[in-house]
């Protein structure tokens, strides 16, 4: 019995809704960790504590011992009701971030012809990572004119003019791997793949920049673990305000690809 194959591959005409789908789902992952993430906070188990105790003393829900082993689980609802309300203000004050910043990427002109866009410089590339010929992660880098331009496409805007040409710094604008694969670190490889088929395929790209967030632990650790040196802060987000950053990788310190792993 033949073994599964893994092939990083260029997307097509045909992968363009997947591409788009995938990118979306990257993004809102992070609304997910966002949300699990607060749940835990500190301050936030503390105020269920308090809610969950007051709610018990108002309704006098506490243990009765008199009624036995289940005289000890009164308390219970008060807990689990009381998690309720602060689990949807948890989603109720990050989805509308994570929701507008997944929009905006999706509206972006590299997005809109996805050949086409990452056609232009020989830099450029739009790839599915496949596992027995089924998508499990993308990566793209932008090496045109336009990388440092997150600009997006407008409602009514009509027809997009894609210069070619290469710019000096290029951005990575999209990178996911499905959860399950990403223990094995193949996440590695996909950046590796991209890095490398940028500053081979032309000298005029001397940078590569891409947006972290600490949101997404994997990339963040396979970037500093490539050179990936921190630029800049962003902006912070979320209810707890994750502060969000560029991380870049000059040419002259590429690291060898003995010392890559």
């Amino acid at each position: 019995m033949a073994l599964p194959t893994i092939r990083i591959r260029q997307v097509g005409e045909r992968d363009q809704k997947l591409a788009r789908f995938l990118v979306g789902k990257s993004n809102m992952e992070c609304l997910a960790v966002a949300n699990s993430r607060a749940y835990i906070y500190p301050t936030t188990l503390a105020l269920w504590v308090a809610l969950s105790c007051m709610f018990v003393e108002l309704m006098h829900w506490w243990p009765k011992p008199e009624y036995g082993m289940l005289g000890y689980l009164s308390p219970i609802p008060a807990f689990v009701s009381m998690s309720v309300p602060i689990m949807f203000l948890c989603d109720w004050f990050n989805r509308s971030v994570f929701e507008d910043r997944t929009n905006h990427i999706l509206r972006r002109p590299d997005l809109v012809d996805i050949p086409k866009y990452y056609s232009r410089s020989p830099a450029s590339g739009f790839w599915f990572l496949e596992y027995a010929d089924n998508p499990i992660g993308l990566i793209a880098i932008d090496a045109s004119l336009d990388s440092m331009s997150d600009k997006a496409v407008q409602p009514k805007q009509g027809y997009i003019q894609y210069e070619k040409g290469t710019s000096s710094t290029a951005t990575i604008r999209h990178f996911f791997v499905e959860e399950q694969y990403r223990k094995a670190s193949i996440q590695q490889d996909l950046v590796e793949h991209a890095v490398d088929h940028a500053f081979a395929a032309d000298k005029a790209v001397q940078k590569i920049r891409v947006h972290d967030t600490p949101l997404k632990d994997y990339i963040t650790k396979v970037l500093k673990e490539l050179g990936f040196r921190l630029e800049e802060k962003t902006e912070r987000v979320g209810i707890l305000r994750w502060q969000d950053c560029i991380r870049s990788l000059d040419r002259a310190h590429r690291k060898p690809s003995s010392e890559k792993r």
